[in-house]
């Protein structure tokens, strides 16, 4: 790789890291905040902003703070797309929550991470609480480690959250390979040991089902 190789995949990597600073939570930023959050010098800043306007992906307000752009919009309709999970799929997941009565989750491996594609509550007041796409590091937790190929089944207590458990099993390809963990997650004291084995045969099954139906995704 030249050196002009690098400094390209570099700027592209700091693109993405500020891109990823606009979280629901914090819609819009100032340029002096998003520089201080960001840890990069404002005139990077700057620059970093402009091209992603020129593509869609931010757009500064009349008021000048800058928020996600119009673009994205068009990104969002097509991840929503190739994401979407067939609806056998999704009764199997409504199913396992209501046998459980916990939150279920379909969790993906991306790269370095693994990402919440899809997610159905458990029906009880206190629950875990999370969102699609959500991203969790890879090897932590149940899911986290069946997509890392640690465990087949695993079950995981206080990570990657203190006070939470969770248990999953591997979704496969039609080859075998394991294509996502479908995992059961609530708080740890709902977790004792005849729970958690009860779990892991139900979110085992489970997955066997959502294997032999198919996520009817491109990640096939």
């Amino acid at each position: 790789m030249t050196t002009d190789d690098e400094g390209t995949v570099r700027s592209v990597l700091r693109a993405f890291d500020l891109l990823a600073l606009f979280t629901e939570h914090r819609r819009t930023w100032a340029v002096k905040d998003l520089t201080t959050a960001s840890g990069l010098a404002k005139t990077t800043v700057l620059r970093l902003v402009a091209t992603c306007e020129q593509r869609g992906l931010l757009w500064t307000r009349p008021d000048g703070r800058i928020t996600v752009g119009p673009g994205m919009l068009r990104w969002a309709q097509l991840a929503n797309t190739a994401w979407q999970l067939p609806e056998q799929v999704r009764q199997v997941l409504r199913e396992l929550a209501r046998e459980c009565r916990e939150t279920v989750n379909l969790y993906v491996r991306s790269t370095s991470v693994l990402v919440c594609v899809a997610q159905q509550e458990g029906p009880l007041a206190i629950r875990h609480v999370g969102r699609v796409g959500d991203e969790l590091p890879l090897g932590s937790g149940a899911a986290g480690r069946v997509l890392d190929g640690t465990e087949g089944a695993a079950v995981s207590h206080g990570e990657p959250e203190a006070g939470a458990s969770s248990v999953a099993a591997p979704v496969h390809d039609g080859d075998g390979r394991v294509l996502a963990a479908l995992a059961i997650t609530g708080p740890s004291s709902r977790f004792g040991a005849g729970e958690t084995a009860a779990f892991a045969e139900a979110v085992t099954a489970a997955a066997v089902r959502i294997s032999q139906i198919g996520l009817g995704t491109r990640a096939e």
